[in-house]
């Protein structure tokens, strides 16, 4: 498949890789600009599950028969994929159901053991609400306080206080690497080199930027960096935590049950090294071995020139857009991942993306999980376009015309 891809240069032959952008929605040709929700699944990754499901479905690590062991060859296959795709070692690499329970797990486990009251949590005010619910649920049960890195109004982080931030019993810092609100790319690895230069932990939501640019955990430096396959053209329900080997080892396991014991007693029980120790349970088997896949195919595809590509559309959008009167942008006008959220003056976003869905054009509207940052901004609800590989400029061209419409008909 990689060699395959590496042969078809242009984006319009990987485009044909993904049957459902074929079909016509309510009468018009799909235009699905919602990838920063969810993003398609090509061929190869279809291809993947079928597989699995008909040639090798049976469950991993506990059987001796031979569906077993290609499953489990499979699923660990998939692990060290994984691995590579982010520069770390296959023991560092723990499957969840997403960015989500990734961040979840950090805040129960390393969370409930290095944090005490009067600690201090440092995040910023773009924050999704995954990377920001779990924390206030830790601060609760802990005692301790959260502390915010301030956004300034053209949506970015305001980093000049930021190592006053750091002073004090701050533990953990842990934000954004490209927002999935206002497009920013926050710099990964200065943020992490002067939180480590402090003393404090570093963890990454990597959520809209694994599957869009090139990631090096080690480069970044972060402790813990957390992934959702469906954001990449992997299967939705499976995702990835990063953390540090010596991190790792240190922390209690997430949740307990089968496959993630050594030894069990009726009255205490030991415990698998990690990853294993966090993976209880029968895992999802088949995701995880498509998001093996979806590594595969992006990465034959080259990240960087996904990046370059999804920003050429973002900023393209940016200009037709503020063409149109009472437009309102949010976030950076130059370097920004490939998504443009908007305010339209004449209509409410979820009337924006009502209509626009009658022309066959798939948006996302609404606080977008930011909620905090939404009223910092004075914007109750935005319309968003978002961009992956697969869309073209033309499609962009047709996205504005419809918002344009839209504009005249509410005006």
């Amino acid at each position: 498949m990689t060699s395959t891809l590496q042969s078809r240069t242009s984006w319009e032959d990987l485009r044909s890789d993904f049957p459902i952008l074929g079909q016509k929605v309510h009468g018009h040709p799909l235009i699905y600009l919602d990838n920063a929700a969810t993003s398609q699944k090509p061929r190869a990754v279809l291809d993947c599950l079928n597989h699995y499901y008909e040639r090798d479905n049976s469950n991993v690590h506990r059987g001796l028969h031979e569906l077993s062991n290609r499953a489990t060859e499979a699923y660990e296959n998939a692990r060290k994929r994984l691995a590579a795709y982010l520069g770390a070692s296959a023991d560092e690499i723990i499957f969840t159901r997403g960015t989500t329970e990734a961040v979840n797990l950090v805040a129960r486990t390393w969370g409930e053991a290095n944090i005490g009251p009067g600690d201090v949590i440092l995040l910023t005010e773009m924050e999704h609400h995954s990377n920001l619910v779990p924390w206030q649920l830790l601060a609760k049960r802990q005692g301790a306080t959260l502390r915010f890195v301030p956004v300034t109004p053209d949506g970015r982080l305001d980093l000049e206080g930021f190592d006053r931030l750091l002073d004090g019993p701050v533990k953990l810092f842990s934000f954004v690497h490209i927002s999935n609100t206002l497009g920013t790319i926050n710099p990964a690895r200065e943020l992490c080199a002067r939180a480590r230069a402090a003393g404090v932990a570093t963890m990454v939501d990597a959520a809209q930027s694994a599957g869009h640019l090139p990631l090096d955990v080690r480069e970044i430096g972060a402790d813990f960096l957390a992934l959702s396959g469906h954001k990449m053209c992997g299967p939705t329900g499976i995702g990835i935590l990063h953390g540090r080997r010596d991190i790792l080892q240190d922390m209690e396991p997430f949740h307990g049950g089968g496959e993630m014991i050594a030894s069990v007693g009726f009255t205490e029980s030991d415990f698998k090294p990690a990853p294993y120790r966090f993976e209880a349970g029968t895992p999802a088997i088949a995701e995880a071995i498509g998001l093996g896949a979806a590594a595969d195919y992006v990465d034959a595809a080259g990240r960087d020139r996904i990046f370059t590509h999804d920003q050429a559309l973002a900023l393209q959008a940016i200009a037709l857009l503020e063409e149109i009167p009472g437009v309102r942008i949010l976030g950076p006008r130059d370097v920004r991942g490939g998504l443009v959220s908007f305010v339209l003056a004449s209509a409410h976003a979820h009337d924006v993306v009502s209509m626009a869905d009658q022309y066959g054009l798939a948006l996302r509207g609404g606080h977008h999980c930011t909620q905090p940052l939404m009223r910092k901004l004075g914007v109750p609800a935005a319309a968003r376009a978002s961009f992956y590989f697969y869309n073209t400029p033309a499609e962009v061209e047709q996205f504005a015309a419809i918002i344009r419409r839209i504009h005249t008909f509410f005006a």
